[in-house]
């Protein structure tokens, strides 16, 4: 995180038997990558990364042991079938290799070693050695959580990098827990300084569409990107993601009683993307639809 110069990006790539890619070289940026193939591929394609990270694939379907092969370090690795919403936790640096056939699907997370370094120095953990390669892992966590990203994951979408930022923190703390090998010490915990507090929530509130990024907030308030973002939660109680989310959500509130501006309008005014994205997160907060909040609360 701490110098990155590339925004967290979401998308999803549709693989066939005509497929030309050999090969897939993820950039120095946290990545949530679908892969769907519709078509047996011609040869495996080999993942690889611009810098040391891990490689974390959750399989939204089940496949079959024919369906799948995996290579580490050019060495095939059993699989066997692997049910859906199992995990595979892979070192970038072996450039793994995997060949599909029809009907297989997977959500990729690229997670960069500086950005785990970072949170396990700030959680207290003594420098991060390996993780273990894992196969067909149950792991709910990220089970859910790749649930949870799925419908962000349409290429019309266009996630919040902000939200993105928060998400990569969270992957990299579970997988220090679960995966690496490391060793705990003793941490000081705290929470933000009253200048801190004041300049974080300064340019929040001067970026309501979200296009401000942890890094940026925690260059500001002098800090790692991880230590910004936990003290942040222990000061206010709650993620820069979703204390943005509420401030919008006032503010569109404020619009929706005090003016006749459209629902439309209110939703560029308040920092959502568009009015589809409006409706589905005031509907998450706050229980109800936009027009039927404006007709119990217009003024």
């Amino acid at each position: 995180m701490a110098g990155a110069s590339l925004e967290p990006c979401a998308n999803t790539i549709r693989l066939d038997e005509s497929s030309t890619m050999r090969a897939h070289r993820y950039a120095d940026r946290f990545s949530i990558v679908r892969v769907e193939t519709s078509g047996p591929l011609p040869e495996a394609v080999q993942t690889s990364s611009s810098v040391p990270a891990l490689l974390v694939s959750t399989f939204v379907r089940a496949v079959s042991a024919s369906q799948y092969r995996l290579w580490v370090d050019r060495k095939t690795i059993p699989t066997g079938g692997i049910p859906a919403f199992r995990t595979n936790v892979l070192d970038l640096a072996a450039r793994p290799a995997m060949w599909a056939d029809t009907g297989v699907d997977c959500v990729q997370f690229h997670l960069r070693r500086a950005s785990i370094d970072d949170t396990a120095a700030d959680l207290g953990y003594v420098q991060v050695g390996g993780f273990r390669l894992t196969v067909a892992d149950d792991d709910l966590v990220l089970a859910q959580i790749t649930k949870n990203v799925l419908p962000y994951l349409d290429p019309e979408q266009r996630p919040n990098p902000l939200a993105l930022d928060n998400l990569e923190l969270i992957l990299c703390a579970h997988l220090l827990q679960r995966h690496g090998a490391a060793t705990l010490r003793a941490v000081v915990r705290g929470g933000l300084a009253a200048w801190q507090q004041r300049r974080a929530l300064e340019l929040l509130r001067e970026n309501l569409g979200g296009r401000v990024r942890l890094s940026d907030l925690a260059r500001e308030c002098e800090l790692s990107v991880s230590h910004f973002a936990r003290a942040f939660k222990t000061t206010f109680g709650t993620t820069t993601h979703r204390w943005l989310t509420h401030r919008r959500i006032d503010r569109a509130k404020e619009l929706l009683a005090r003016t006749s501006t459209p629902l439309g309008e209110v939703a560029m005014q308040s920092g959502f993307g568009d009015q589809a994205a409006f409706n589905r997160t005031f509907r998450r907060v706050v229980g109800m639809t936009p027009g039927s909040w404006r007709r119990e609360h217009a003024r």
